[in-house]
């Protein structure tokens, strides 16, 4: 079953603690503090994988999580930062926040994008000694990583979308043009999900051409099979109206379609058309299309029982969409391009610190909430009975 929507709670790796070590070695007076830093903690991350077709392989709310960064050791050792946690999705796929606002878009290859970033880890106490300041017994915490529920949202990339109401011969079109052998039958709504064919070109060239369910009047406002999959035909190049030409009423069957189009909105109703009257071996005489309109290239008329203008139609969408030239960047300018938009401002940086004594804890800083700061000390291994400082007070952990 084809899947286009997942839902996931990401959580980043937490940052390694710091060590609160002294140097201890035989014949070697006053060592010194020599704890090493804590491993940042690893991140989640999101990278578009050309081999998958949809979001069918995630568990509903499915949680990920990445790697904890090492602790400090003596000798200024450092942790280990944690391993990421990559997760493949397909080309195309946008990632949204909970409140529904776009974090990035994977349309290329290959982008990636960080939804959860691993908490840095703490600084271990040799990095506090100064010359006043000779032997710190305490250390710096790791940072919880970030936490945060994302939902994933498939849009297919295709270089042209067939759409037109249920039995027009949508399905059998897609089998004559490509590769492609969807579902074939004498019946309404016999494709169920979005299918994509590639188009092979006399000179090597490709074209995908995506076929989704058939729409109906009301598509947009949830009636029918095909609403839930109008969005596939937001990234497609030209719209491929097909139309039963059989029933002699093609102008009308057009309108019903792309008013369905416009009240769907996402500029589906701005889109390049191609209008193509299927089924003409079963009229007498040739359909006609009489409607103009500045947004119809062309009008096709083919059948996909016979195969009749089957290859003047391939020619023609080869024709219609010129290969798109590759600019190569400019020397200088490879670390300046970016796969993906992040509309999402980066978090502040936390007002306060928490370190690790050898009695418990010392917070600094201006203090957080009470909620935050309980998260924080647990995730740092707090017990019952540590000491937990506070500007001037010391609380007991209970």
């Amino acid at each position: 079953m084809f899947h286009d929507r997942a839902k996931l709670t990401v959580i980043a790796g937490r940052g390694g603690d710091g060590s609160m070590h002294f140097r201890r070695e035989k014949f070697v007076p006053k060592g010194g503090p020599d704890g090493g830093d804590g491993g940042d903690g690893g991140d989640v991350v999101l990278v578009a994988d050309p081999r998958r077709r949809d979001l069918s392989g995630f568990r509903p709310n499915q949680k990920l999580r990445a790697g904890k960064g090492g602790a400090g050791g003596s000798s200024l050792s450092n942790g280990a930062r944690g391993e990421d946690a990559v997760l493949p999705v397909p080309v195309g796929t946008q990632v949204l926040d909970e409140d529904g606002r776009l974090v990035a878009d994977l349309a290329h290859p290959g982008a990636r994008v960080v939804v959860a970033k691993g908490g840095t880890g703490g600084r271990g106490n040799k990095r506090f000694a100064t010359a006043t300041r000779q032997t710190p017994r305490f250390a710096e915490v790791g940072w919880p990583g970030e936490e945060r529920s994302i939902e994933l949202r498939l849009k297919l990339l295709a270089d042209a979308a067939l759409v037109g109401l249920p039995n027009a011969g949508k399905s059998s079109l897609l089998a004559r043009l490509s590769n492609a052998r969807p579902k074939v039958a004498d019946y309404p709504f016999t494709t169920l999900a979005p299918v994509l064919g590639t188009v092979e070109g006399p000179d090597g060239r490709q074209l995908v051409v995506a076929d989704v369910p058939g729409l109906i009047e009301g598509a947009s406002e949830g009636v029918g099979l095909g609403h839930e999959f109008l969005a596939h035909l937001e990234r497609a190049r030209v719209l491929l109206h097909v139309i039963d030409s059989s029933e002699g009423d093609a102008e009308e069957r057009w309108a019903t379609i792309d008013s369905e189009l416009a009240a769907y909105g996402a500029g589906l109703d701005e889109c390049q058309q191609a209008i193509v009257l299927n089924k003409i071996d079963l009229s007498p005489e040739p359909p006609a299309f009489d409607l103009e309109d500045e947004r119809i290239l062309r009008v096709f008329r083919v059948s996909a029982a016979t195969g009749a203008g089957i290859e003047e139609l391939k020619r023609a969408l080869l024709a219609l969409m010129p290969q798109e030239e590759v600019v190569p960047p400019a020397p200088g300018d490879e670390d300046e391009l970016v796969d993906f938009l992040v509309y999402r401002p980066q978090p502040a940086r936390r007002a306060y610190r928490v370190f690790r004594t050898e009695r418990g804890f010392r917070v600094t800083g201006r203090p957080p909430s009470s909620a935050e700061l309980e998260a924080v000390l647990k995730a740092a291994g707090v017990r019952e009975g540590d000491d937990v400082e506070v500007g001037d007070e010391v609380l007991e952990w209970q």
